[in-house]
């Protein structure tokens, strides 16, 4: 693997960070449906614009989600390639435990 740049390390950090939340996962799954706009979201997931627009701020600062504006409303959806990078960066921790030997824990008495 290749390693990552500053600006490519925090991308990833923050789009692990935009994971970590129940709400944030619940806006990625219904996003992986089709594009909704923000009024759509609120009322699938029954919480109000205001709680809301935290998480999609969170999401779009990690790119896991773009945004575009159509009239009044906002609409959201994945951006995939984003989705690619941390599959990328989790893949090459899948071969450590073909390549690294095991290690004795060390008695600490």
């Amino acid at each position: 693997m290749q390693t990552p740049t500053a600006n490519t390390s925090d991308l990833i950090a923050a789009g692990f960070h935009a994971l970590s939340d129940a709400i944030r996962m619940n806006v990625l799954e219904l996003l992986r449906q089709r594009e909704l706009c923000v009024c759509d979201l609120c009322e699938a997931l029954g919480v109000s614009q205001s709680k809301l627009s935290f998480h999609l701020k969170t999401l779009k600062e990690a790119g896991l989600v773009n945004s575009r504006q159509q009239g009044r409303w906002i609409y959201y959806s994945l951006n995939l390639p984003q989705f690619a990078v941390l599959e990328a960066y989790l893949a090459d921790y899948r071969h450590l435990g073909q390549t690294l030997p095991a290690r004795p824990c060390d008695n600490i008495s």
